[in-house]
C-alpha cells in the first residue's frame, strides 16, 4: 500500500513538473506582431504613429504594404498578419460577409479622403456633356464615389436608396450623361490621362504623388467611412490587440496625425 502511494505521488510529481516546464516554455504574451496597410497614407500612418509606440512597450514589429483592397484580409484571415489598417468599417463588414472571413474592427483611425481629380477640368462644375469618370469598382467604395458626385449636384441617386450600397444602377440623373468606368482602385491615379476625372482613394492619390489640396473635390467621410484596424475574431481581446488599440487613441500618435497627415478625417478622439 505504502508502495503504490509512492508510486502515486511520483506520477503526480512527474505531471505537475511536466505542467510547469511547458508553462514556462510558453512566453507570457504575444510580442512580435506583424500588421499591414495599403501603400501610402495608410502604412505612412503605422510607420511613423503606431510602430514607434509599439516599440516602447516592447513589441518588435513588422509591416507588411499591399497594393489592393483584397490580399490585406486574405492574409489577416490566414494568420500571416495579426492586424491590418487600409478600409474602412462598410468595406471590411461586406468583404468579411462574402468571403466567410471571421474578422472584426479593433478600434478607428484616420483616412485620407476620396477626391475628385482632374488634369483637364479646374472644377466639378466644369464637367462637359459625356465627360469620362473613373472611380472604384468595389461595391462600397463605388458608393461612396457615387455620394461624392451627388453631394457636388452632378448626379442623383434614386430615393430610398440605401447610399453605402449605390451602384450605377441606381442613378436617376445624370444630365451631363457621365460616362463612369468602375476600375481596381489602385489603378485609378493611371487614369487621369485618359478620362476627364478620376475619383480616387485618399491613400492611393497620396502614393501616387497625388495632393489632396490638388482635388477639385474632397468628401467630408461620415464616421463608417473612417478607417479601422481589423483583427480577428479571437485576437480582439488579447493584450496585444489592446496595445495596438491604446496607440490609435494616444495623444502621441494625434501629434503625429495633425502634423505629418493635415486634412485627414479623424475619429471623435482624435479631434
Amino acid at each position: 500500500m505504502l508502495r503504490r502511494s509512492v508510486l502515486v505521488l511520483s506520477l503526480a510529481a512527474l505531471s505537475l513538473g511536466g505542467l510547469s516546464l511547458q508553462a514556462q516554455a510558453q512566453p507570457a504574451t504575444k510580442k512580435e506582431l506583424v500588421i499591414g496597410g495599403t501603400a501610402g497614407s495608410n502604412a505612412d500612418q503605422l510607420k511613423f504613429g503606431i510602430v514607434p509606440l509599439l516599440e516602447k512597450k516592447g513589441y518588435k514589429v513588422k509591416l507588411v504594404e499591399f497594393n489592393d483592397y483584397v490580399q490585406p484580409n486574405l492574409a489577416l484571415a490566414q494568420g500571416s498578419l495579426d492586424a491590418n489598417f487600409f478600409q474602412h468599417l462598410v468595406y471590411l463588414k461586406k468583404f468579411a460577409a462574402d468571403q466567410k472571413l471571421d474578422i472584426v474592427e479593433l478600434v478607428q483611425g484616420p483616412i485620407a479622403p476620396m477626391g475628385v481629380y482632374s488634369n483637364t477640368r479646374k472644377t466639378l462644375a466644369e464637367a462637359k456633356e459625356g465627360d469620362r469618370v473613373t472611380l472604384p469598382n468595389d461595391p462600397s467604395n463605388l458608393a461612396r464615389a457615387l455620394l461624392l458626385l451627388e453631394q457636388n449636384k452632378l448626379i442623383t441617386l434614386k430615393p430610398g436608396i440605401d447610399p453605402i450600397r449605390a451602384s450605377e444602377k441606381d442613378v436617376a440623373e445624370n444630365p451631363r450623361k457621365l460616362k463612369f468606368l468602375p476600375l481596381e482602385a489602385a489603378q485609378l491615379p493611371r487614369t487621369l490621362g485618359d478620362a476627364e476625372y478620376a475619383i480616387i482613394n485618399g491613400n492611393f492619390a497620396i502614393s501616387s504623388g497625388l495632393k489632396l489640396t490638388g482635388a477639385v473635390a474632397l468628401e467630408k467621410p461620415a464616421d463608417h467611412y473612417l478607417n479601422v484596424v481589423a483583427v480577428k475574431r479571437a485576437d480582439k481581446d488579447t493584450p496585444w490587440a489592446k496595445d495596438i488599440a491604446e496607440a490609435f487613441q494616444s495623444k502621441e500618435f494625434k501629434a503625429v496625425v495633425d502634423s505629418k497627415f493635415p486634412g485627414y478625417a479623424k475619429p471623435a478622439f482624435l479631434q
